[in-house]
């Protein structure tokens, strides 16, 4: 009798535990209407099976829920509405029947989506998934959101897009998977938001803070980061990002403080991507790693830092510049690194675009920056403006391998670093609008992205630059943004 009570009060604390911690973790409320139902559940399979009591909840109340399954499945995880929740074990198997236990409070009003993962060290596999209440229905064609390019980086999850499809831009560290915000689990909860938005949603994965790739010559460096992309490629939770971008800035020292020294060449950063320099046979490279996990997503080269003349290179473009030198020194590395695999009988082993970097230097053009041609004689005619994307595009299109491939601009805004003054102090009205309007002539161009919407990791470096928050002169970008979106060309 002692050793029961003894077991019971443990499965009692355990328990308590478990909801305290739950308490603490679901903070956000869900909106819409729950039904629950009094069943175990519609799994797909007939295992696992799931119990869920009380079966009609009133919103708070603690919802403990227990899945058995014939399998003693390794680094399990659950989501509940694509949240992640720890899972713990219930039981010790003796029966050949394993049960993991999760408790949470009932949300208020809206359907719930239960899903049970295995595997999640090396990319969450789906193990089943448990629906209660009422779920949207499929819509219908005419509900069918418009495409936009339109874009923001770290978007809102409350920004309204007015019924658009367009774009946003997360970014996680291969040296974080496992760390709140930078990690797996809360990158996987953000794509959710914004998959459920309507928006495409382009992945940036770092190797570290102030990192952006692995230094030059670190094979232990690359075989980790490679490790992760294969594990987000992997992740079920992460089925319906569009692009993977590989690095940001590898030119620009303050990307690379972890190097000592040793900067990140444009040969390093092709045999990262497509195996360049590398036997052709060899598959350990971003593409292939990516493509054999999931096919469907693509792979975008990360953007090199215009302006930048921390690396240059002697295969010169043909405006000679160190950040168009660099830009060029890649492209024609990734083209021959391509080659060679076509030559071997591989296919499919070619980036699928290319994230690009852009910003306006306003000066006194103001709103007309981004449709003017600003070619320094001391930069032997480089742009030194928004049309930076026009040298960028004349370098990817003189590559048999990379002509026309589509590219993305991942982070604009009117700051450059040699200024330094921020967008919240020079944003001219009707630039945003501007710079929409040039792009939309560029077909190879599919988004243009301000740097940023809304910073969630608690940096304040960035408040200056949001969009949600709308400092000094972001008011007018903010409003534009949102009028652009419903169709306008003035807010």
């Amino acid at each position: 009798m002692n050793g029961k009570r003894r077991t019971w009060l443990l499965r009692l604390g355990w328990a308590l535990g478990l909801l305290a911690l739950a308490i603490g973790y679901w903070l956000i409320p869900i909106r819409g209407q729950v039904t629950f139902s009094s069943q175990t559940g519609p799994w797909d399979e007939p295992w696992p099976r799931c119990r869920v009591n009380p079966s009609t909840p009133q919103a708070g109340e603690a919802l403990t829920v227990q899945v058995t399954d014939l399998v003693a499945w390794p680094n399990v995880l659950a989501t509940v509405n694509g949240r992640p929740i720890s899972v713990q074990p219930w039981g010790d198997g003796r029966l050949g029947r394993f049960t993991w236990a999760f408790v949470f409070p009932a949300p208020a009003d809206d359907a719930l989506e239960i899903v049970f993962y295995s595997h999640c060290d090396s990319g969450c596999q789906e193990r089943s998934t448990l629906r209660l209440g009422k779920q949207p229905g499929a819509p219908t064609p005419g509900e069918a959101r418009p495409a936009s390019q339109l874009c923001a980086v770290a978007a809102s999850p409350t920004r309204d897009w007015h019924g658009r499809s367009g774009w946003d831009v997360e970014l996680t560290y291969a040296r974080l998977a496992e760390e709140r915000f930078w990690g797996i689990d809360d990158l996987a909860w953000r794509v959710q938001q914004a998959t459920a938005n309507g928006l495409h949603v382009l992945v940036r994965v770092d190797y570290d803070q102030e990192q952006t790739l692995p230094a030059t010559g670190d094979q232990a460096a690359l075989t980790g980061y490679l490790d992760y992309l294969r594990r987000l490629a992997r992740d079920a939770r992460l089925a319906g990002v569009y692009g993977y971008v590989l690095g940001s800035g590898f030119n620009q020292a303050s990307s690379n403080a972890q190097a000592n020294g040793r900067p990140v060449t444009p040969a390093w950063v092709a045999r990262l991507l497509d195996g360049y320099g590398e036997d052709p046979s060899h598959t350990d490279n971003a593409v292939q790693i990516i493509r054999a996990e999931h096919p469907g997503v693509r792979v975008l080269v990360g953007p090199v830092r215009p302006w930048s003349t921390d690396q240059d290179s002697d295969r010169r473009a043909a405006i000679d510049a160190p950040w168009l030198n660099t830009m060029n020194a890649l492209v024609a590395a990734l083209d021959e690194g391509a080659q060679a695999k076509l030559a071997a009988g591989y296919a499919l082993v070619a980036p699928d675009g290319f994230a690009l970097h852009v910003a306006g230097r306003v000066g006194e053009l103001g709103a007309a920056e981004p449709s003017t041609d600003q070619r320094r004689a001391d930069w032997n005619g480089a742009q030194a403006g928004f049309r930076v994307y026009r040298d960028w595009l004349d370098i990817i299109n003189a590559y048999a391998t990379t002509r026309g491939l589509p590219v993305y601009i991942t982070a604009t805004n009117t700051f450059v670093t040699d200024e330094g003054v921020p967008p919240a102090q020079n944003y001219p009205t009707g630039w945003l609008t501007a710079a929409l309007a040039e792009i939309s002539r560029e077909p190879q161009v599919q988004a243009l992205c301000w740097f940023l919407d809304e910073d969630r990791s608690g940096d304040p470096r960035w408040d200056l630059f949001s969009l949600t928050r709308q400092p000094g002169q972001l008011a007018a970008a903010a409003a534009e943004f949102d009028a652009l979106l419903r169709g306008n060309s003035t807010p």
